[in-house]
């Protein structure tokens, strides 16, 4: 394998109360904004909810030239929707997508339903007629687009997508659990999944100080972060085993610092190159994948961090809590005629008479 850093010596172990100080100054912060929001009386939520979570209106345009996001970003914060979301159509290139939040009855629109789509119309009115009616773009010359979709997204079905984003959230922290567990102890399985806890209360703490928007393209991104943060975790618990194995007599403060060490130049590598294909989505995604990409950027940095100062330190901590492992220099004293083994008490060789 291609090693990056050759003989790497450092103390992760020994520094191992500076990262998790770090962590929870981050988690504490998030939870700081998330409380401050929500109590003050003229202050937003505690997380920015996109359309998918807490309803809007999603409206469907087609235009005879299609115009750039931001020009139609501009004519909707114009019009007073600050928050929509814009996405072209994967499928037809002269259509548009637009999400806007709730709106309430206004006098000038008929109802709550309706408002929304009034709104963009008035928008939209800026690049020109709509063809009204059952009339289509073609049959109108004079007409610059057409609305050709509206559909209403209510707080009662936001608040459904968002009680199944947790749901599958947790399931796939159980799952993990119990495969981490079965594959190699329950220990193990302890500091990964706490880990991963670790990962999203982060990156969702960035969400609530920043107030980036939530939608269920950041939950895609949180269960992707869920495998990701495991994968390093399990690589650095496996070289543990093999090491447990090969080397009796350290201790297992010293084979974690190693293990963490010896997966250093892999671990760099292969999340080295995540961040950048990331890096690149935040810079040049635009502005429909903004969210997601930096969900992903976030918690491809504390992924990458967790496993090495969090995943690890917890399950050695973990076992030394129960007398199956302390964090102590190793014994140098002869061990006479014992074998260690790494799963069980120490057994003595005696005499075989023939």
């Amino acid at each position: 394998m291609f090693e990056l850093f050759k003989d790497i010596k450092f103390d992760w172990m020994g520094n191992r109360r500076y990262f998790i100080a770090v962590s929870i100054f981050i988690m504490l912060a998030g939870l700081t904004s998330a409380i401050v929001r929500e109590a003050a009386p003229d202050g937003t939520s505690a997380f920015n909810l996109g359309v998918d979570f807490k309803g809007g209106t999603v409206v469907v345009a087609k235009f005879k030239q299609k115009p750039e996001a931001d020009a139609v970003r501009s004519a909707l914060s114009s019009a007073g929707i600050n928050e929509a979301t814009i996405q072209d159509s994967t499928d037809k290139t002269d259509e548009i997508l637009i999400k806007v939040p709730t709106i309430g009855a206004r006098a000038d629109c008929p109802g709550i339903d309706e408002a929304g789509r009034c709104v963009v119309k008035r928008a939209l009115d800026t690049f020109g007629k709509e063809a009204e009616g059952a009339a289509t773009l073609a049959d109108t010359p004079d007409a610059a687009y057409k609305i050709v979709g509206t559909d209403t997204v209510g707080p009662v079905a936001g608040e459904e997508l968002r009680n199944r984003a947790v749901t599958a959230t947790m399931l796939g922290l159980i799952g993990i659990l119990l495969y981490i567990a079965f594959r190699y102890d329950w220990t193990y399985a302890a500091g990964a999944v706490i880990a991963v806890f670790h990962d999203v209360l982060v990156t969702l703490a960035f969400f609530s100080v920043f107030q980036w928007e939530v939608s269920l393209t950041v939950m895609a991104a949180l269960l992707t972060l869920v495998g990701f943060s495991v994968n390093d975790s399990i690589v650095i618990f496996d070289r543990i085993r093999e090491n447990l194995t090969f080397n009796r007599s350290d201790s297992l403060y010293k084979i974690t610092n190693d293990s963490i060490n010896q997966t250093m130049s892999r671990t760099i590598v292969t999340n080295g190159l995540v961040f950048l294909s990331v890096l690149a989505l935040v810079l040049f995604g635009g502005e429909v994948l903004r969210a997601f990409s930096l969900a992903l950027l976030v918690g491809s940095i504390t992924g990458t961090y967790s496993t090495i100062a969090i995943a690890s330190p917890i399950a050695i901590w973990w076992q030394g809590k129960l007398g199956e492992a302390k964090m102590e220099q190793p014994d140098t004293t002869p061990k006479s005629d014992k074998i260690a083994s790494a799963s069980r008490r120490p057994v003595t060789r005696r005499p075989v008479t023939r």
